[in-house]
Formats: C-alpha cells, structure tokens, sequence
C-alpha cells in the first residue's frame, strides 16, 4: 500500500523534467529492473532522468516531502544488486550526468560528473600524461559515480589503492535536497574524514552529482610476467612470496583452468591452456627498477614450482595478457546458462587454503566454480557456474556462495572487497558484524538521511534481518531507527 498517490507525484516530477525524461511504461522501465547481478530483480515505479543538478535536487526533495524512497543509478554495472530499484520508489538514473568538467594538470586532478566512465578519464588525460589508476575489469562502461558508491578496485589497486584512495573531492546532494561540498582539490582537509564515509555508502547517505579525483603520471616502463603452474595451491604461495620479497606490482592477478580456458577462448591472449592456474604480474615505473624486479620476479616464480614463466615481449602484447584478464567474466559467461560472482577478501597467506576449501565446497555442492581474482590483496572472485532454469539450482547455487563469504569471514577477511553489499550480501553483514556494530552503522545513515528514503533495504540489515538470518538476537525486538524497516 502507497503512503503517497502516484498521479501526484508523477505531476511533480513532469513539472520538473520533461515528459521523456520521466518513464513509468512497463516497457520503458525493464531495462532498469536488476544491475550486473540479474539474479534479482524488480521493476520500478518511477524511472527519472534528469541532466541538471538543479533538476536532482528538486526531485529529491518532491521525494522528501511525499516520502517516496529513492535509488540512485550509474551505469547498472554493480555486482550485488546495490541499484536494485524498489517498486514503490523512484529510480534516479544518473546516466546523463556525463561530461568532464576540468582536467588540471598542474595539480594532476580531474572534476568530472558521475556517468562519466572510469576509461573515459583515462582517456581524457592521455595526451596529458596523465591516467586514473582504479581500473574496474568493467572500466570500459562503469561509471565514476558508482565507483565511488561501491569503492570500485580493479587490476592495479594493489599498487595504487581502491576509489577511496585516489578522490579528492566529492559533490553530494542529501534526500532533502541540500548540496554538501566534501573535501576538495587538495591531499587533506580539515575535519572528520567524511569523504572516506562517503566513499564505499553505497547510496545510503546522498547522491553523488560530481566527482574531484587523482590523476598519475603514467610510468616510464610497464611490463607483465606470466607464470603458469600445475597447482593452484602453488599459485596461491607464490602470491605471497612476491609480496614478502618487498615487491610490490603494479598488478598481481591470478586465474585458474577454468577462467583460463574461457579467456582464451574468448580473446585469445596467448594463455596456456593446459595449465591450473597462471598468474599476471606487471611491474611499472622506470627501466632500471622494472629491468631488476622482473629478474626478482622471474626467479621467485620458478623457486616457487611454475611451470612456465613469459615476460610480454613489447606493450602489445602486455595489453593482451590484461584484456583476457579484464575480460574473464563475460567469457566465463559462455561456459554456463548462468553464473553467480562472488567477492570476499582474504589475509594473502591464507589464499592457498581458501582455494582448496572453494574447491572441496564445489564438489559438496556439485557446482563447478572458476577462479578469477586479485590475487596481491587477497580479493577474490569466485564464479560459480549454475543453470537458473532447473529447479532450485539458484536457491543452491546462493548458499554456495554464502559459504564463501563466511569462510572469508573466518580466516581474518572480509565479505566484500569491491563490489560492495547490496542485497546479495546482506544476510552475512549479519555475521560479520555485532548488533552494536550494526547499531552504530545505522546511526550514521540516519545522521544523514533521518527518514530513511536513500536506497532502503540495502548494504546494512536491520537487527531483525539478522535476527531472521540467525546470526543473532534482537534484544526485546528493539531497533534503534524502527523507521529504516518501512520499506
């Protein structure tokens, strides 16, 4: 039952946009019903499309005076249903915000706005020198808003940090249509670290309508070594035996049979199929220290039992060693009706572990999973393969997946690592997290968004999910903020 009438509310968004930008035809909203993780799904009742801010915040606040929720979405390339729209809410699609704005290269910044896509940064500050380092395997399409909204990672993250570590300054729009400024052009600002906050809230506090981010001079000299090994456990070591050397790549990404198998099937990389498992190790910066960490590297490899190690002959070919990396995913999508991608972060030297209890969990499950990961910081991302056609595979298929998040949980990780938690990961937020942990986590939503409008049901459960996922105990069925369960 809608606590606001639709026709109002469809009146005040068309005195705001105009009537194209203002969708609410069953066929002009399916396209909006699921991000990257098409498991869920659900259409919205509203989509709203506006290319001003000035428009946004109008929106929002119709939305704040008639209580309507609200999602914000990017590109819809997120892989844990975080845009997943509500039914009884608007979607506010962000798609046309999508010019950048300032490229200095005296201070090495860039302002762009949030459909600006995170390659197309790069690409602007080419001619300059100049590249943004977070690298989504999805870059080519995923958009700089939703990669602060999910604090995004990619292949060079190991060396060059995640989306938090690489924004300077945010522009935010609060559910009630106030316009914060956070951080700025500068390394550091005065008072609490909001922009951190900020970055990785997954649209629960505000929308983000602009973005101040770090651009890097690019390297002198980069180049990839690719080490193929008859175990995945090897691989596995060998991770942490690079990083204990004191090296640190630029990229350390790992793949077994299976995302090898599909990869070079795929792009062709030059990946050697018979083997269980490689790893692509890029090492940037100038020529001598590239020249002496390739030899480092080369020979912690082969005392760690590859089998094979190539060094890229030319930048050719290092781009296709990382274009069958970045595109494993879809080409793992080739090999099953359906998969299901995961993502948990782990301690480095428990990752030889983890991969054998994946495996052993795949074999209990009898769902094949192929590996595809950033190996150097203990991201992975397990792809289990399922067919959602036949009768609770996916029901299986999600407990699966559970297992290995809490089995991150239990050696000392974490349940996400980049893609963030939407709905998909909720139930284990339950586990890693104490009630007053999860308390405090509502504080903080409710110090900027009271009512509880931004992007409701995600990211953080509410004591009684937990309660009803049996991790925990709701003391006399209290919730600090009753109000956040509306929706």
């Amino acid at each position: 039952m809608l606590s606001f009438d639709k026709q109002t509310l469809l009146a005040a968004l068309h005195r705001i946009l105009p009537a194209d930008a203002v969708l609410c035809e069953t066929e002009d909203l399916r396209p909006y019903e699921c991000d990257g993780l098409s498991a869920y799904r659900e259409l919205p009742m509203i989509v709203c499309l506006p290319h001003t801010i000035e428009q946004v915040q109008a929106i929002l606040r119709v939305c704040y005076k008639m209580q309507v929720p609200v999602v914000a979405r990017g590109a819809g390339t997120g892989l844990s249903g975080g845009a997943l729209p509500l039914k009884n809410g608007v979607l506010l699609s962000l798609a046309k915000f999508m010019c950048i704005l300032e490229i200095d290269t005296a201070n090495r910044i860039a302002r762009v706005q949030p459909g600006v896509r995170n390659l197309a940064i790069s690409q602007a500050a080419a001619p300059y020198g100049l590249y943004y380092a977070p690298d989504p395997s999805s870059q080519i399409a995923c958009t700089i808003g939703g990669n602060v909204a999910e604090n995004s990672g990619g292949v060079h993250c190991l060396k060059y940090g995640l989306t938090v570590h690489n924004v300077l300054g945010l522009k935010v729009l609060a559910m009630d249509g106030e316009l914060l400024e956070i951080g700025g052009a500068t390394l550091d600002s005065p008072g609490y670290d909001l922009l951190a906050l900020m970055t990785g809230s997954e649209g629960l506090l505000g929308v983000i309508v602009e973005v101040t981010v770090k651009l890097l001079p690019k390297p002198e000299r980069a180049q990839v070594v690719l080490a193929a090994f008859d175990d995945v456990v090897k691989a596995g070591a060998a991770v942490g035996d690079i990083i204990s050397a004191g090296i640190i790549p630029g990229g350390l990404e790992m793949m077994d049979n299976p995302a090898i198998r599909a990869a070079e099937a795929f792009v062709h990389a030059g990946y050697p199929v018979d083997a269980a498992a490689i790893l692509l190790c890029e090492l940037d910066g100038t020529n001598e220290e590239v020249s002496e960490q390739i030899l480092r590297v080369r020979e912690l490899l082969q005392v760690a039992g590859a089998t094979q190690v190539r060094t890229a002959r030319d930048d050719a070919e290092r781009l296709k060693f990382w274009a069958g990396r970045k595109a494993a995913f879809p080409a793992v999508g080739r090999l099953s009706p359906d998969y299901y991608c995961m993502d948990g972060t782990i301690p480095r030297k428990r990752l030889p572990e983890v991969l054998k209890r994946i495996a052993e969990l795949s074999a209990e499950y009898q769902l094949p999973v192929a590996n595809v990961f950033h190996a150097g910081d203990g991201n992975l991302h397990p792809l289990i393969l399922y067919d959602a056609n036949k009768p609770g595979e996916l029901e299986r298929t999600e407990e699966f997946g559970g297992k290995i998040l809490e089995l991150c949980i239990a050696v000392g990780g974490t349940i996400t690592g980049e893609h963030g938690v939407g709905v998909e990961k909720i139930g284990q937020m339950c586990v890693q997290f104490a009630p007053q942990e999860l308390a405090q986590f509502h504080a903080v939503k409710h110090a900027f968004d009271p009512q509880g409008l931004l992007n409701p049901g995600k990211a953080v459960p509410t004591l009684h999910r937990c309660a009803e996922f049996g991790a925990m105990h709701v003391h006399k069925g209290a919730l600090p903020f009753p109000g956040l369960e509306r929706f």
